[in-house]
């Protein structure tokens, strides 16, 4: 019997699941109703941020947060470049500049001094804000990050699409959530199939700033305005009595339609109750991988590990010296698609991408280079059993071998 496909990523979707969504669809709310206040206040009770607005991608997210801080021509934002386009497409979706920051060759993870040379690669005229990415599920050193940030009046926030469950603190404790902005001004989280916890499609921004919270509310929604008390147009606003006209609304800024769906939360707060038990059945798997792929060193190896951050993982990404195997990474992404195993890459540095060569020119960023040129990403979702692991180190110890 051939075995079945084992893809890179993949949710997990119970009857608890499926009965929460159908509820929704029996109800008269499919969107801008219960569930999505719901799906917020279980975001924010799982990280312990004051407030959460869903939105309908990560992307969104990202855009949204841009939004917020005001960002736009005349600014620049520090991203790294190990990281989904999404992260530096966001600053140039509000009209500002990118400055693409190195990361560490084994974690793929911009850290404080990679941020300070980016600052510094600025000649002076420092960003107005860093975007840092918790790749793969790590975060890298966020108390440090906003420390360096905090000296040149950077805003920070945190690319955590890959990072919802993971914290970081003190070894012993692990005191904080990643999206529980004690080191940020917002979080972001995507909600995509292949994440630990699922939407279908769908994102988030945390904050504990009221006031960046007013603004995201008001953006998600196209930037409509219905306080009384901040209307501009006394004679649209209001009737003869002083009363505001129960249907009136004003734009004040533009915004956008990237409200989340009651029927998406529902699926959103449904999975975030089973966060726990995701994230301790990955790490479990994460640990078998490590385990299994213990004869192949030095040639395979798991990322390098960050001290002081208990990671949520996302994906099962390994380091891989091809050269000293003697084979191409495509070949070997092949012959584990012929044993029915799914893999990639993550990422294509941001900086070898032609849309930022063409607006930034040639930038050299060896640290994110050679961790691109070495990943490579293997199945990691909770439905894998012990036994899909060692078939897919076998099938990883085959294709790097056959010639």
């Amino acid at each position: 019997m051939t075995a079945s496909f084992l893809p890179y990523g993949r949710q997990s979707v119970d009857r608890e699941d499926i009965e929460s969504v159908l509820a929704v669809l029996e109800s008269d709310m499919l969107t801008t109703g219960p569930a999505v206040d719901a799906f917020a206040s279980a975001l924010c009770e799982q990280t312990g941020a004051a407030y959460a607005v869903p939105c309908s991608s990560g992307t969104a997210a990202l855009h949204l947060a841009a939004l917020a801080l005001q960002l736009g021509r005349g600014d620049s934002v520090v991203v790294p470049s190990l990281t989904f386009v999404a992260t530096a497409n966001a600053v140039r979706y509000v009209g500002a500049e990118v400055v693409l920051a190195d990361v560490d060759p084994d974690t793929g993870l911009m850290g404080p001094r990679q941020l300070e040379e980016a600052i510094a690669s600025c000649g002076g005229a420092a960003p107005s804000a860093v975007f840092p990415v918790h790749l793969n599920g790590q975060c890298q050193d966020p108390a440090g990050i906003s420390e360096t940030a905090g000296r040149y009046g950077l805003r920070i926030v945190e690319d955590a699409a890959h990072a919802i469950g993971t914290r970081y603190g003190a070894t012993e404790n692990f005191a904080n959530a990643v999206g529980g902005c004690a080191h940020a001004d917002m979080t972001i989280f995507s909600f995509h199939p292949v994440k630990t916890a699922a939407m279908g499609e769908g994102g988030a921004v945390t904050t504990n700033d009221p006031a960046l919270f007013d603004r995201l509310e008001k953006l998600v929604n196209h930037g409509l305005i219905r306080d009384a008390e901040a209307f501009e147009s006394d004679t649209l606003a209001f009737d003869a009595s002083g009363s505001a006209n129960p249907w009136y609304y004003e734009l004040h800024e533009l915004g956008f339609n990237y409200r989340a769906s009651d029927i998406h939360c529902a699926l959103g707060r449904s999975q975030l109750g089973k966060l726990a038990r995701f994230v301790e059945r990955r790490r479990a798997l994460v640990e078998k991988y490590e385990s299994q792929l213990a004869p192949l060193a030095p040639v395979v190896r798991p990322v390098g590990r960050v001290p002081g951050c208990r990671p949520a993982w996302h994906l099962m990404a390994v380091l891989v010296d091809f050269e000293e195997a003697g084979v191409e990474r495509a070949d070997v992404m092949r012959r584990l698609r012929e044993r029915n195993i799914g893999s990639q890459v993550h990422y294509l540095p941001v900086h070898l991408q032609p849309y930022y060569q063409h607006r930034y020119g040639p930038i050299s960023l060896p640290g994110a280079e050679t961790y691109y040129r070495r990943v490579l990403t293997l199945p990691l979702f909770v439905e894998m059993t012990d036994d899909d692991v060692r078939r897919v180190v076998e099938a990883l110890t085959e294709s790097l071998a056959e010639n």
